[in-house]
């Protein structure tokens, strides 16, 4: 199967495995599924943590690109076509622009999308299918 893990799901893939489900650790672990990284999380991490809003326990922001190869994770692009169809995106009461992008990405790649955020059940009707 492919997924793609939101931002919270590869920093604790890193650095605290204990905060992820059995379901996603288990997952994650299988080498028979493929677990994939977008280029917006290296982004909201790097951001987020030059600002000051994101303890990564030790872990530089520079070092998660390294570190998610060395797991095995394929790192993946933002497509011009997805930012391009992004506006397609239904409007929801989930602000966070990062979530919203990763989502859209799943939605486009059809992938099933890693992530504890409950909030976002609201794309399942766009066809969007989640794992925790």
């Amino acid at each position: 199967m492919d997924y793609l893990i939101d931002t919270h799901t590869l920093i604790w893939a890193i650095t605290d495995r204990s905060k992820l489900s059995a379901h996603a650790r288990q997952t994650l672990e299988n080498p028979a599924d493929n677990i994939l990284v977008s280029a917006i999380s290296f982004w909201e991490i790097s951001l987020k943590f030059s600002i000051g809003k994101m303890d990564l326990r030790g872990v530089l922001a520079e070092d998660f690109r390294k570190l998610a190869d060395k797991m095995g994770f394929r790192l993946i692009p933002l497509s011009v076509d997805e930012s391009a169809s992004y506006s397609k995106l239904d409007k929801t009461s989930h602000k966070d622009l990062f979530d919203r992008m990763l989502i859209w990405q799943a939605i486009r790649r059809n992938l099933i999308f890693i992530t504890k955020d409950s909030g976002i059940a609201e794309y399942n009707s766009m066809g969007l299918k989640t794992l925790w």
